[in-house]
C-alpha cells in the first residue's frame, strides 16, 4: 500500500506565502517607526489594496469558466458571491460588474482577450488607481452614448486613467463630466434605441419616515399617457385627500378648487394614488400567484385596537396603522391579524397538493416573503413551498408545513441541492449544498427582523408544529 501525496500547486504556495507575509506584518511592532516610515508602510499597504482586486477578477473569471451557478447550488453568480462570502446584493453586483469589465476574457475558441476596460485594468493591477477611481471611470464609460465608436471609447478611457493617477475621485468625476459634455455639446439626434435603453422607473428603499423615493425616465409614449391622466386627475380640486368627499371623477366644485392649496407635485402624487386605487378596486387586474391582485397587510390585533403601530404589506412596505385602517375600508383588500407578533398562522389542513387561496393569504401574512436566507423577494413575488416534506415524499399541504419561496429558490430544493426543514420553533431552515455552506444562518430574518429579538430561552408556544 502507498499513500498518494497531494502536491501543492504554485497558487497554493503563493497564497500560503501571502498569508504568512500578512501574519508576519501583523506581528511587527510599529511603535518604534517614525512618521515618515509609517507613511511609507501605509503607501505600500494602499498599493497592495489597489492591486488585490485584480487577483479576485482573475480567480472569478476562471471559476465562471469552470462551472455554473446551478452546479454550485445557486440561481446566479450574484447569489454565489452573496451566499458563500455573505455579501450584500449591491456589493455582489458591484464585484461581478467590475470583474466583467476588468477581468481577463477569452474567445469561444479559447484565445485570450484583453479586458473590456484594458487601460483601467492595467492601472489597477499596477496599484496606480484605487477602487473609487475605478468606480468613476466605469460610470463615465457606461454613460458614453451608444454611437461613440470603439477607438474613441478607448482614447477616452486612457485619458481618464491617466488623469486618475494624479487626482482624487471627486476631481476625476468633474473631468469625466466635462469630457462627456465636450464629446457632443448638442447631444445626439433623438434615437429610439437610446430612449428604450434609458427607460425605467426605480423605487428606492423605504425611508425612516415611511416615504419611498422614485426616480426614472419615461418614454415619450408613457409620459403622453400620464400627461393626459394628470391633466384630469391632478387638476386643482381633484383627488384631494383633505376633502371630506374627494372628487375622483367628474368636475370638482368651485369650493374644492378654491380651497385646494396643494402644490402641483402633491396633486400629481394624489392623482397617482387615486388611479392606482381605482385599478385595484375595478377587479380588472386578474390574479397574481393564485390570488386576486390586491393589497395584503399583516399586523397585530393589539395594534389595530390601540390604533398605534404598523402593518406590513405583502410587498414589504411598512404602513402606519391609520393607513392600514383606511385601506381596509376599500374593496379587494385582505387583512390578516395575528395575536401579538408570534406568527402563529391559522392551520387550515387542506389535503391537496396546491395551497388554497386562504392558505396563501396566511402564508403571505406570516412569512412576509421568500424564507431562503438573504432572499429579499417579497411575498407578492413568492410561491408556496412544502417545507417540512415535499408533496411527492408524502408531505401535507398544511399551513404549518408550508412556507413561501420565490420561484428560482423553490426550484433549487433537491436532494443534492438545498434542503428545507421546520425547526421546533416553527422557523423554516434552509441548508445549502456543500459548495455554498460556510456555516451561515439557515433562517431568513429579512422579512421578519423581529424574530431576532426573541429571547433565546423563550419557550415554544406551539410545540406541535414542525418535525
Amino acid at each position: 500500500m502507498y499513500v498518494r501525496m497531494m502536491l501543492a500547486t504554485p497558487v497554493d504556495v503563493a497564497m500560503t506565502a501571502l498569508r504568512a507575509a500578512h501574519e508576519s506584518l501583523a506581528a511587527c511592532d510599529l511603535e518604534m517607526l517614525t512618521h515618515r516610515e509609517l507613511l511609507t508602510v501605509l503607501d505600500e499597504l494602499e498599493t497592495l489594496s489597489c492591486q488585490l482586486p485584480a487577483q479576485w477578477h482573475r480567480a472569478l473569471a476562471r471559476l465562471q469558466a469552470q462551472t455554473t451557478p446551478k452546479e454550485l447550488g445557486a440561481k446566479n453568480w450574484k447569489d454565489v458571491l452573496r451566499i458563500r462570502w455573505r455579501l450584500s446584493a449591491t456589493e455582489a453586483n458591484r464585484r461581478l460588474t467590475e470583474a466583467e469589465v476588468l477581468g481577463p476574457r477569452r474567445t469561444l475558441t479559447g484565445e485570450p482577450l484583453a479586458p473590456v476596460l484594458a487601460a483601467t485594468a492595467a492601472a489597477q493591477g499596477a496599484g496606480q488607481i484605487n477602487a473609487e477611481h475605478v468606480d468613476k471611470i466605469r460610470d463615465a464609460m457606461d454613460r458614453l452614448p451608444g454611437w461613440v465608436d470603439t477607438v474613441t471609447r478607448e482614447q477616452i478611457e486612457a485619458q481618464l486613467v491617466g488623469i486618475a493617477a494624479g487626482v482624487g475621485p471627486a476631481e476625476l468625476k468633474k473631468v469625466a463630466d466635462d469630457v462627456l459634455f465636450l464629446l457632443d455639446q448638442d447631444g445626439p439626434a433623438p434615437d429610439d434605441t437610446e430612449r428604450q435603453r434609458k427607460r425605467g422607473l426605480h423605487c428606492g428603499p423605504q425611508q425612516r419616515d415611511g416615504m419611498v423615493p422614485i426616480r426614472g425616465y419615461l418614454t415619450p409614449e408613457a409620459w403622453a399617457i400620464w400627461e393626459a391622466i394628470f391633466a384630469k386627475t391632478a387638476a386643482p380640486g381633484m383627488c384631494n385627500p383633505d376633502d371630506e368627499n374627494p372628487c375622483v371623477s367628474g368636475t370638482p366644485s368651485q369650493e374644492q378648487i378654491d380651497t385646494d392649496h396643494r402644490t402641483p407635485d402633491q396633486r400629481q402624487h394624489d392623482a397617482f394614488l387615486a388611479v392606482g386605487r381605482n385599478a385595484l378596486e375595478s377587479g380588472q387586474l386578474g390574479q397574481h400567484n393564485g390570488l386576486p391582485t390586491s393589497i395584503i397587510i399583516r399586523t397585530t390585533l393589539q395594534d389595530l385596537e390601540s390604533r398605534a403601530g404598523v402593518g406590513t404589506t405583502g410587498g414589504g412596505t411598512t404602513m402606519p396603522i391609520t393607513d392600514v385602517i383606511r385601506l381596509a375600508g376599500h374593496a379587494h383588500h385582505w387583512l390578516a391579524v395575528f395575536d401579538k407578533a408570534t406568527g402563529q398562522a391559522l392551520d387550515l389542513f387542506r389535503t391537496r397538493r396546491t395551497a388554497s387561496p386562504a392558505q396563501r393569504i396566511m402564508l403571505i401574512a406570516r412569512d412576509g416573503g421568500c424564507t431562503k436566507p438573504c432572499c429579499t423577494v417579497p411575498a407578492y413575488g413568492a410561491q408556496v413551498h412544502h417545507a417540512a416534506a415535499d408533496w411527492a415524499d408524502g408531505g401535507n399541504t398544511n399551513v404549518n408545513d408550508m412556507t413561501l419561496a420565490c420561484g428560482p429558490d423553490n426550484r433549487l430544493v433537491a436532494k443534492d441541492g438545498w434542503t428545507t426543514t421546520i425547526n421546533h420553533r416553527g422557523d423554516v431552515e434552509w441548508a445549502p449544498p456543500p459548495d455554498l455552506d460556510t456555516g451561515q444562518t439557515r433562517i431568513n430574518y429579512y422579512h421578519r427582523p423581529e424574530l431576532l429579538l426573541r429571547p433565546p430561552d423563550q419557550p415554544d408556544e406551539n410545540p406541535d408544529r414542525g418535525p
